[in-house]
C-alpha cells in the first residue's frame, strides 16, 4: 500500500505538488485526486481538445486507443515511421536512459507521458530518493496509466503538456517521446521544457523527422497532411535546443523519426 501524507496524497504526488506553480495550487477544487491522479483539467477529454485538433490529437484521446497502445500501437507505428530495420520501443526506452543519464534520486518529467510505460521505467532508475513525475492531458491515458503503476511510485498529473504547471528549475531531466510533433506550438512547449529543467538538466525527445529525398519529402507531407502531425525539418529541434542555451545537443535520424538530446548549459 502506497506511503501517504497528512493530507492523504500518496507519496510521489505529495513531493510533487511543491513543484506546481502557486497558482496552480490556489485554483478551486484543488486537488482533484477522485482518478488516481491529479486534475488540473476538469471536464472530459473532448472538452480539453482545441476545435482544429487533427486526426493524430482526437485519437490519442480516445477511449480504445489506451487499451493497445504500450503493446501494438505504439510498436507498429514506430516501425512504420522509423523504418522496418529500426529498433522497438526496446530501443527507444535504452536511447531515453542514454540521453537522459538519470541516476538515483533525479527529478525527471515524463511530457505527454499516455500510459506511463516511460514514466514506470524512469520511476525504477531514479528510486524512492528520486521523484517520477508524468503530465498528460489525457484521462483515458492517465487512467491506464494509474492501473499499470504501483500505487505512489509515480506522480501523474493531468494537465497542459504545452504549458507545463510547474515552476522553474523543477526537474534535472525532461522527456517528451512521441508528441511534440502533436502540440499545436511546439515552440513554446519546448521553452516550458526548457523553464522547468535545473541548470544542467538533460533533455531527451523523440519526434517526426523530415526526409530530405523529393519522394521522401512527399511521404512525410502526406503523413502529416492526413493525420495532423508536424513533420520537423532535419535541423530544427537541434537548432531549437541550441538557440535555448543547450550544450553536447546529439540527434539520431531513423525513417521519419528523430531521437534529440542536450544538456542544458549550467
Amino acid at each position: 500500500m502506497a506511503a501517504r501524507d497528512e493530507a492523504g496524497l500518496p507519496d510521489a504526488l505529495a513531493r510533487a505538488v511543491p513543484l506546481l506553480d502557486p497558482q496552480v495550487r490556489e485554483q478551486p477544487g484543488f486537488p482533484d485526486l477522485r482518478h488516481g491522479y491529479l486534475d488540473l483539467l476538469g471536464g472530459g477529454d473532448e472538452e480539453a481538445l482545441p476545435d482544429d485538433a487533427g486526426v493524430a490529437q482526437r485519437l490519442m484521446r480516445s477511449r480504445a486507443l489506451p487499451l493497445v497502445y504500450e503493446r501494438w500501437w505504439r510498436p507498429a507505428w514506430g516501425r512504420v515511421l522509423k523504418g522496418a530495420l529500426a529498433g522497438g520501443m526496446r530501443d527507444e526506452h535504452r536511447i531515453a536512459r542514454l540521453l537522459l543519464g538519470l541516476t538515483p534520486g533525479d527529478g525527471v518529467l515524463d511530457v505527454a507521458c499516455g500510459p506511463g510505460n516511460f514514466t514506470r521505467e524512469f520511476a525504477q532508475i531514479v528510486g524512492v530518493g528520486g521523484l517520477a513525475v508524468g503530465i498528460d492531458a489525457s484521462a483515458t491515458m492517465l487512467a491506464r496509466a494509474v492501473a499499470d503503476t504501483p500505487a505512489g511510485q509515480v506522480a501523474y498529473i493531468r494537465g497542459d503538456a504545452e504549458a507545463l504547471p510547474f515552476r522553474d528549475a523543477s526537474f534535472d531531466a525532461v522527456c517528451c517521446f512521441a508528441a511534440l510533433n502533436l502540440f499545436a506550438d511546439p515552440d513554446a512547449a519546448l521553452d516550458h521544457m526548457t523553464r522547468v529543467l535545473t541548470p544542467g538538466g538533460r533533455i531527451a525527445i523523440f519526434t517526426s523527422c523530415r526526409l530530405q529525398s523529393a519522394p521522401g519529402r512527399t511521404v512525410g507531407d502526406l503523413v502529416g497532411a492526413r493525420s495532423g502531425v508536424r513533420i520537423f525539418e532535419p535541423d530544427e529541434i537541434v537548432d531549437g535546443l541550441k538557440a535555448r542555451g543547450y550544450a553536447e545537443v546529439r540527434q539520431r535520424i531513423a525513417g521519419l523519426t528523430q531521437f534529440v538530446g542536450g544538456r542544458l548549459a549550467a
